[in-house]
């Protein structure tokens, strides 16, 4: 199938883009390379430089692939920096579905696999979230999410798009070096970064109503996040229906669990600054994914050993790096 990825060049992405291509698809990347890079991409790999904000031009680019589904990853995706630009989230989140849709209309495509996330949950009770439960969003990035999935549904229900949307947990980890994530807001490059400058990580919050005080959440390998994908591409392929489906492993970790497991992996005995908790974070969430298991046969396959030992092989091996003790 011929398929065009829009953020293929960043952390989650290129790992998308390179478990579709592992399943004989011929992908496309578009990306305006605010975050992603284009070393993360084969040299072989299409890559259309521009922000899905630009409808005429995502539509030619769709059409000079003459692709056949769109795999919308682009999007702005820290909680925290959402509640203090969220006119900036909305434009980019909402507005940009808006314009990737539209231009999916002018240039005839009809299949959209999403990227959405947990946070269109919130702050769920109970054990395990499925996709079931209460939408809730405890922060603009969530709402964005749930109003892009909402914007697919209503799209579908007037026109014949075929529509997949995942709900990736805490997506963490590395399959190659060269794909690590460089982010500033996710948890375990921030503790590495931390380390490796010699001052302590920090921690927001730890009076939570979880086991230790610290957030829970569910940590997901960013290669398996990818391998849902393919899934999800092997299910549209063969006439599933839509559906949303949730991408996690089922169990969940605490924020000071991660830090034990990075001493550990490490090597490096260091030490932490409990700040004040976020606004938008939630004290524990983690997914039910029966319905991805039993609807296209996926289940994630990777441990908390794997994800940030992989991590740190990845942000270890960059040369640049401080490398304080």
């Amino acid at each position: 199938m011929r398929i065009v990825v829009t953020g293929g060049a960043g952390y989650i992405g290129a790992h998308v883009v390179l478990a579709l291509r592992r399943d004989g698809h011929d992908v496309a990347v578009i990306d305006d390379l605010s975050t992603g890079t284009p070393d993360r991409l084969t040299d072989d790999t299409p890559l259309f430089v521009c922000s899905v904000l630009d409808t005429e031009r995502v539509a030619e680019n769709l059409r000079a692939h003459g692709c056949e589904l769109v795999v919308h990853v682009a999007a702005k995706k820290a909680v925290e920096q959402s509640v203090a630009e969220p006119l900036m989230y909305y434009r980019e989140n909402v507005i940009g579905m808006h314009s990737v849709l539209s231009a999916m209309a002018q240039a005839g495509v009809g299949k959209i696999l999403f990227s959405s996330s947990a946070a269109v949950y919130g702050a769920p009770t109970g054990d395990l979230v499925d996709e079931q439960a209460v939408t809730a969003p405890a922060s603009p990035y969530g709402w964005t999410k749930l109003m892009c999935e909402q914007m697919i549904r209503d799209v579908a229900a007037a026109t014949a798009l075929d529509w997949v949307a995942l709900r990736y947990f805490n997506v963490a980890g590395a399959a190659d070096p060269a794909l690590a994530d460089r982010g500033e807001n996710n948890l375990i490059p921030r503790v590495f970064r931390a380390i490796c400058s010699g001052v302590p990580p920090q921690i927001f919050g730890d009076e939570y109503p979880t086991r230790d005080g610290t957030c829970i959440r569910d940590y997901i390998h960013v290669a398996d996040v990818a391998d849902a994908h393919a899934a999800a591409v092997r299910g549209m392929s063969s006439g599933a229906p839509s559906a949303i489906y949730n991408i996690g492993t089922g169990s969940g970790t605490s924020v000071l669990e991660v830090m034990h497991t990075a001493r550990r992996i490490t090597g490096r005995d260091f030490d932490w600054d409990v700040r004040p908790p976020r606004a938008g974070d939630s004290p524990a969430v983690v997914a039910d994914a029966a319905k991805i298991r039993a609807g296209l046969g996926w289940q994630s396959r990777h441990d908390l050993d794997d994800i940030v030992g992989s991590a740190w092989q990845s942000w270890s091996s960059r040369s640049e790096i401080p490398v304080a003790r």
